[in-house]
């Protein structure tokens, strides 16, 4: 539990230390301007001299506390909750395992499709953001199955708090990742037949990659506690 909420803690360190470096790299003589026009700035220093400040980044980064906070709630209910004599662990399904592996690749596809954008490679990026997406549908569809597995073997939401706190951290986990999925899906449509990337393209694929180390993290943060109680 102390390992666990200490992890929670750095990485929201990680997460208001960006903020603050986003923030400092402001420039006040492109306060006024539009988004387009940072974006598109962004875009060509990111390779020099670093990104300046995005709108959509610090939104992003904001967020992410938030989202960051709400789980360690949940998992400090979790181990508190642990402790009442009427708490019965149930068994993680062999499925999760597998599971764990695909997100690992949906973050390693992601990461993929940034560095082609700033190989300018649109094929490239088309691909890393597609197998990403794919991943994702496929880590969804391997966490129903565990439920299943669950379920037909007896451990319903409804009968123990142990089984309650699986299924619902497992579904807030699902639920960002298909909020993410939304915005993966935008960006792809608009590559399709694109024959660069445009700034806010790339910016798009740069903070799905973020998010979507951002929700490894965090799943393997759940899945650990899990295992461990």
């Amino acid at each position: 539990m102390e390992w666990t909420l200490l992890f929670l803690a750095l990485l929201m360190s990680v997460i208001v230390w960006w903020l603050v470096r986003q923030t400092i790299n402001v420039k006040p003589w492109v306060a006024g301007a539009s988004v387009e026009s940072v974006e598109s700035e962004g875009l060509r220093s990111a390779a020099s001299m670093g990104d300046p400040i995005r709108p959509s980044k610090v939104a992003l980064g904001v967020f992410l506390a938030v989202v960051t906070s709400i789980f360690a709630l949940f998992i400090s209910a979790y181990s508190i909750r642990m402790e009442v004599g009427d708490w019965r662990p149930l068994p993680e399904p062999l499925v999760l395992w597998a599971n764990t592996g695909i997100l690992v690749l949906c973050s390693i596809f992601l990461q993929g499709a940034w560095v082609a954008v700033k190989r300018r490679n649109v094929a490239g990026v088309r691909l890393g953001m597609a197998l990403g997406g794919v991943m994702t549908v496929a880590f969804m569809v391997g966490q129903l199955m565990a439920w299943d597995q669950l379920i037909e073997s007896g451990y319903l939401i409804s009968s123990n708090p142990a089984n309650a706190f699986f299924y619902t951290l497992t579904a807030l986990h699902a639920v960002h990742l298909i909020g993410g999925l939304v915005v993966l899906a935008i960006a792809v449509v608009r590559l399709w037949n694109a024959v660069e990337v445009a700034p806010k393209v790339a910016s798009s694929v740069e903070l799905c990659g973020v998010y979507w180390h951002f929700l490894l993290a965090v799943w393997i943060i759940l899945f650990s506690f899990l295992l461990n109680t």
